[in-house]
C-alpha cells in the first residue's frame, strides 16, 4: 500500500482528498502541523506528496525543495495559485506534477496512480534515514550533513542505520554486532 503525505492547510479539502484515495486503497495521510514538514516526512516515509503552495510558516515551494534535497519522492503540486507563473515556479522547485484547484477528484488520482505505478513500478526507490539534519541514503552509503557529502563502509552504514533507527535510545554493543 502506497502512503500518501498530504501537505494541506485547508481540513476540509484535505479530509476528501484522504477519503477519496483511501477509497481506491491508498493511505493518505494529512499532516496538521506545518511547522516543520520535514520531520513529518521522516517520520511518514512516504511514496508521494501532495504539496499545498500556500501554506503556514514556509510555502510548498520551500518545503519542496527541501525534500528534494533528500528524496526523489514524487511531489504533485495542488494549489489555487494556477497562474503559469506558479506551474512553472513549482516545477523548477523540484514538482513532479501541478493540478490546479479546484479539480476533479477523479483526475487528482488518476494523477496519483500514474505517478505511483511511473515511479515505483519502473524504478526502486531511494532508502534514507533522517534525524535533526542529517540524512543517510542506505543504498548508496551516502550521509549528508551540512551540505557535506560523506561516503560510509558497508559497517558504518550498518551500525549507523542500527542507531538511527533507534533514536533516542541506548543500544548495547551486543545488537549492534
Amino acid at each position: 500500500m502506497y502512503r500518501i503525505m498530504i501537505v494541506e492547510d485547508d481540513e476540509v479539502i484535505a479530509k476528501v482528498i484522504s477519503e477519496q484515495l483511501a477509497a481506491w486503497g491508498l493511505e493518505p495521510i494529512a499532516i496538521t502541523d506545518f511547522s516543520d514538514v520535514m520531520k513529518q516526512f521522516s517520520d511518514l516515509s512516504p511514496q508521494l506528496v501532495l504539496m499545498d503552495i500556500s501554506l503556514p510558516f514556509f510555502n510548498g515551494y520551500h518545503w519542496c525543495s527541501e525534500i528534494r534535497r533528500v528524496s526523489r519522492v514524487p511531489v504533485i503540486f495542488i494549489s489555487s495559485a494556477s497562474d503559469n507563473m506558479n506551474i512553472v515556479m513549482a516545477v523548477n522547485m523540484g514538482g513532479d506534477d501541478f493540478i490546479a484547484k479546484p479539480f476533479d477528484m477523479n483526475v487528482l488520482v488518476a494523477k496519483v496512480q500514474a505517478m505511483l505505478r511511473r515511479t515505483y513500478e519502473f524504478a526502486a526507490a531511494v532508502s534514507y534515514i533522517e534525524h535533526r539534519g542529517a540524512v543517510l541514503n542506505t543504498d548508496d552509503g551516502m550521509l549528508n550533513f551540512g551540505g557535506e557529502k560523506i561516503s560510509l563502509t558497508k559497517n558504518e552504514i550498518k551500525i549507523l542505520s542500527e542507531l538511527l533507527h533507534n533514536k533516542g535510545r541506548i543500544v548495547p554493543r551486543e545488537e549492534l554486532m
